[in-house]
């Protein structure tokens, strides 16, 4: 979010902006602020960005697809090639592990060539890794399919919100960003679904050359209707953002001037609402130019490298983006877990679940994440919206956050049905309803902490969802590890009722950024501006 931003008091800390021009009839104001030019993301007409939105959002789907359909399969793997349930369980986890690092390797090449080249190669790998999915012969395959297309599927989460932070303004997000997720249940939930009927009708090899047929037409989509969304704002209505020049912001010193100076541009700039103007005597690129194969920033191989470990750095300085990386984590594990659970139990008795059965569990779940979209989608918006009317047309990226803690009850409640259930041999109603009730909660609070992120740190934004994903990825890895030793030790019953508290106590965590998270944001703020600055520059 651009400093010099008319909407935003160089006294407020970072992420707080008028959203509402309160004497103009409560108009809503677009933040951040878009440049006159007609090529700039920001003022793309709405059919393009819904159109790159919805591509990232395929993309997301067949990620997830190829994670999780794989469970649907163990039980003919364990037939026909031998594969026992633990060296696949441990498969499974070996990916959710290789999904904590994929991020950090690939994300700087997506700062350095663009959103455009990252999406279409990674779908050229996935493409391929699921053809040598469907041709598994020996362990080596099993465990290296499952790393590698995990380690190119963790840029998935962190693309779409780079994606959503390029050509959607402040007041849109929540809704983008839960539409977003609901995407991403589809893969997660409906993939076993459908994989579970490929593998009775034409055996499990062909649940990956579908993957395959898939991936190849995402591919061909990407390559003929994804624009490139990394747009680089020398200027904004006259005002310098980076002199590239000159910027050489190695020092403690340089930026803290660099920020003065910043502010004192932002002051100079009128505060008084105006309607914002294309200037349509810039020359649009033309449909080949936007389709080039990639853009080429002037981000050196020395600021590439620092993209692989500044994540950390911002993780262990913010704490927003600290808490926010756990909470996301906890959902994850509450969709991950479960689907684990659901593989290695309901296929014993009382339910003897074969891949078809084990696949329609999928359902619940699906419909609470939908039932969630619908309803926190649009209510997430309109809430920041009232907050901000009500607080003089100022937003808070905490305003998000109220949603939550309505739903808080849902995840715990949820997994108690499932894991009690299950451990009680009970009606495969009952864990089934507890997955659709969890699924329900967890949507309001993953949306909300990926969205409190770009709200309030936009500048970071990469580095921020690097990091979350980083976090969310090890802790689901962690459960999954754990979950049968767990259970071993303790039994299926008390595993989850001690993962449901866990689970609460995380979410009642937002309490504590309701209350006091304008207070951190602003006590944080030299250190938000110092790596917000290295950005820019590198940029």
């Amino acid at each position: 979010m651009s400093p010099h931003s008319q909407n935003i008091d160089p006294a407020w800390p970072p992420g707080t902006v008028r959203l509402e021009d309160l004497s103009a009839g409560a108009e809503v104001i677009l933040e951040p602020k878009p440049s006159k030019d007609p090529n700039d993301p920001l003022n793309w007409p709405r059919w393009r960005k819904h159109l790159n939105f919805g591509l990232a959002s395929y993309y997301v789907i067949m990620v997830m697809a190829l994670v999780n359909v794989a469970t649907v399969t163990w039980g003919p793997l364990n037939i026909e090639l031998g594969f026992s349930y633990a060296l696949l369980n441990d498969s499974y986890a070996a990916g959710c592990g290789s999904l904590a690092i994929g991020g950090v390797i690939l994300i700087p090449f997506a700062l350095k060539f663009g959103r455009r080249p990252v999406y279409i190669l990674s779908t050229a790998i996935q493409c391929g890794i699921s053809i040598w999915s469907a041709k598994m012969q020996n362990v080596a395959d099993l465990m290296l399919v499952n790393i590698l297309s995990c380690i190119v599927g963790a840029l998935s989460e962190v693309m779409v919100q780079m994606t959503v932070a390029d050509i959607y303004f402040v007041h849109e997000r929540g809704l983008m960003n839960t539409i977003y997720y609901w995407f991403m249940t589809v893969g997660t939930s409906l993939a076993p679904l459908a994989g579970g009927f490929i593998t009775l009708s034409q055996g499990w090899r062909w649940v990956w050359w579908w993957m395959a047929i898939l991936f190849g037409a995402g591919l061909l989509a990407f390559i003929f209707l994804y624009e490139e969304t990394m747009f680089d704002v020398e200027l904004i209505d006259g005002v310098q953002v980076v002199d590239k020049a000159s910027a050489k912001l190695s020092t403690k010193g340089d930026l803290e001037a660099s920020a003065e100076k910043e502010v004192e541009a932002a002051k100079a700039e009128t505060t008084a609402h105006e309607h914002f103007q294309i200037d349509y005597s810039i020359s649009q690129k033309s449909y080949w130019k936007r389709l080039a194969l990639w853009s080429n920033s002037p981000i050196s191989i020395g600021q590439l490298a620092k993209h692989s470990y500044r994540p950390f750095l911002i993780m262990f300085s913010i704490p927003a983006v600290f808490f926010m990386a756990i909470e996301y984590g906890v959902m994850t594990a509450c969709t991950t877990v479960p689907v684990t659970t659901l593989s290695s139990v309901m296929t014993l008795p009382p339910y003897n679940f074969g891949s078809a059965q084990i696949g329609l569990m999928g359902i619940p779940p699906f419909i609470g994440t939908c039932l969630a979209t619908i309803i926190c989608g649009p209510l997430s918006d309109s809430t920041a919206l009232y907050l901000t009317k009500k607080n003089q047309g100022i937003f808070e990226p905490e305003m998000r956050l109220w949603m939550c803690l309505a739903f808080t009850p849902l995840v715990p409640a949820g997994l108690f049905m499932f894991g009690i259930g299950l451990n009680n041999g009970s009606h495969w109603l009952l864990p089934a309803f507890g997955l659709g009730v969890s699924a329900f909660g967890v949507v309001p609070a993953s949306s909300a902490a990926l969205t409190y992120l770009t709200d309030a740190y936009i500048d970071i934004i990469a580095d921020s969802v690097i990091a979350l994903t980083f976090i969310r990825n090890v802790i689901s890895t962690s459960f999954v590890f754990a979950l049968q030793p767990w259970v071993d030790r303790v039994g299926l019953n008390w595993f989850y009722i001690t993962f449901g508290l866990i689970t609460m106590v995380i979410m009642m965590g937002n309490l504590v950024f309701i209350y006091f998270g304008k207070s951190f944001r602003a006590n944080m703020a030299d250190r938000y501006r110092h790596f917000g600055a290295q950005v820019l520059v590198a940029l």
